[in-house]
């Protein structure tokens, strides 16, 4: 186990994953709020891409993003908002990038299939003997069980999913709604790099270890996770191909919180919003029909210092 592992108080290994969220799974693991978890994840593949003819092969939708868990947390209950600390992300020294046919914003300028491997060694990421930059190692999937129904992982939704926001990286906490007793959290699909928009349909996929806690705060939610950094606070916008809804959507849940929890008048929250935060896609994969994100960065400043109120 990573030395800076060790004093987590649970360990949850990659075996223990689920292909979706959903009120009926069974848990893979029972913790108490304000416990720290050792997390153990796979790539979004499964660990299926391993050699260079495995980068242009199709792989079957049962493999794809795999989220450790379900944990179940202790005290969480419908109408309460998870909060989950990203204290620690290890990514594992092989990365991969692929592209599929016919998705991505430049789906029709290349041959597909295609990809290549990643080293990830001491912080760099390096493509090729010209190309290497320094990693950032984010989650790609985390996310509870949604109101009602089954939801595969690979989708975004009101529950979180497959958010793909690169700013749920190391020091961020997600606060995700809370639908049934015990949230049912899962989380995977680790990157170690992956830009805004992640436009040809991949981060560097990568599997890795996590280290979590998590914390509930009693009787507040909101409709999407909301990503909280040390300078920012991001709301999230989700919609089936749909980028406009997306952003649109994303905007209102900025509003909406700095109207609930911190008293702007709605007017003054978007003239706000218009000249001091920024509006951003986390993924969108055209023309792909899948869901596409959206999110909005708001400053934390004096007059609205986190998400909540609290």
């Amino acid at each position: 186990m990573l030395s800076k592992f060790n004093n987590s108080d649970h360990y949850l290994s990659r075996e223990h994953h689920t292909q979706s969220f959903g009120a009926n799974l069974t848990p893979a693991l029972r913790v108490k709020a304000g416990q720290v978890i050792h997390v153990q994840t796979w790539d979004c593949y499964k660990g299926q891409v391993l050699t260079e003819a495995d980068l242009i092969k199709e792989i079957a939708d049962e493999f794809i993003n795999p989220a450790t868990g379900p944990i179940f947390i202790e005290g969480a209950e419908p109408g309460d908002t998870l909060s989950v600390t990203l204290l620690e992300i290890e990514p594992e020294a092989r990365g991969a990038a692929r592209l599929s046919f016919g998705e991505g914003q430049l789906h029709d300028k290349v041959r597909a299939p295609y990809g290549r491997f990643f080293s990830v060694v001491d912080g760099t990421v390096t493509m090729n003997e010209k190309v290497s930059f320094p990693a950032v190692p984010m989650l790609g999937v985390i996310g509870v069980a949604p109101e009602s129904g089954e939801i595969l992982t690979m989708p975004a939704g009101r529950h979180g999913g497959n958010l793909d926001n690169n700013m749920n990286r190391k020091g961020s906490i997600l606060h995700l709604p809370v639908k049934h007793p015990g949230a049912l959290l899962g989380l995977g699909d680790m990157h170690a790099s992956m830009g805004d928009g992640e436009i040809c349909g991949t981060g560097v996929e990568i599997g890795g270890d996590v280290l979590i806690k998590v914390d509930v705060i009693k009787s507040l939610t909101t409709n999407f996770p909301v990503t909280e950094t040390a300078d920012s606070w991001i709301t999230h916008g989700v919609a089936v191909a749909d980028l406009t809804q997306a952003l649109k959507l994303a905007c209102e849940e900025a509003a909406s919180l700095l109207v609930s929890q911190w008293g702007f008048t709605y007017e003054d929250a978007f003239i706000f919003l218009s000249v001091a935060a920024d509006l951003g896609i986390a993924q969108s994969v055209h023309p792909s029909q899948g869901t596409v994100i959206a999110k909005m960065r708001v400053p934390k400043i004096a007059a609205c210092p986190k998400p909540f109120k609290i």
